[in-house]
């Protein structure tokens, strides 16, 4: 992958994130906050822990910190698959959103 293909993946991501918190916030009560610099958005959640979804573009992958731990992802020309085998971004970031609000939440 190209370095334009990846920052045109990745950012379509990183869209998504943003797009996915603020419909979180219209549809439920969860009251989350996001924050966007540069290539990073900050998932604070009401409890105070957060999310972290950062772009590491010399390695063409996406990072996922969460209270949980640490992912990365590379893109498999379909979706954003974890590098160890965890399955795919939207689930895991799902799941640990879940977790940290302590209700359902959906980003994608």
């Amino acid at each position: 992958m190209t370095d334009p293909e990846y920052m045109d993946h990745a950012e379509a991501l990183l869209r998504q994130v943003e797009t996915g918190c603020d419909r979180i916030n219209d549809d439920t009560d969860a009251d989350i906050d996001s924050q966007r610099v540069g290539g990073m958005v900050t998932i604070t959640f009401r409890n105070g822990t957060q999310i972290v979804v950062n772009l590491q573009k010399p390695l063409h992958e996406v990072w996922l910190a969460a209270k949980a731990g640490g992912y990365h992802y590379k893109f498999d020309g379909r979706q954003w698959m974890d590098t160890k085998g965890q399955g795919e971004f939207f689930e895991n970031l799902n799941r640990q959103a879940t977790r940290q609000a302590g209700q359902p939440l959906t980003f994608g």
